[in-house]
């Protein structure tokens, strides 16, 4: 499936009293790689959001291998485990600079009507941007 991938350079306010990136701010480097992997494929949350649909998480499974530390370069690695239905579903993948793993996940997000709150189908641009 669709894979993509970004940089980030770890910030020191991401960081804890070990100098290690904080285990909480490894959910903000997985939202960062699907929003732009999203973006790769020509949809932007903001344009989802103003035509009604949210994405919220429903589903988030983290396994920490190594530390990321203050100004290390980061790679999340966003690939999409399936063809999205109702969710849409996905797998990282975050190294440092030397490719070793320092984290794996996977999320599962619910497409969302935002009047109804209620789970609707994916929408048909998002399985057409997926086809070419």
């Amino acid at each position: 499936m669709k894979i993509d991938e970004i940089q980030i350079r770890v910030r020191y306010g991401e960081t804890d009293q070990m100098g290690v990136v904080y285990h909480g701010n490894y959910t903000l480097y997985l939202e960062m790689g699907r929003i732009e992997w999203l973006r790769k494929l020509g949809i932007s949350y903001k344009s989802m959001e103003e035509n009604g649909i949210m994405l919220p998480v429903v589903s988030l499974t983290i396994n920490y291998k190594k530390s990321a530390g203050y100004d290390d370069l980061i790679h999340v690695k966003t690939q999409l485990k399936n063809i999205p239905t109702a969710k849409i579903e996905f797998d990282y993948e975050i190294t440092n600079e030397l490719g070793e793993i320092l984290t794996t996940a996977s999320t599962t997000l619910v497409f969302i009507e935002m009047k109804t709150k209620r789970p609707i189908k994916a929408p048909d641009y998002i399985l057409k941007a997926l086809e070419s």
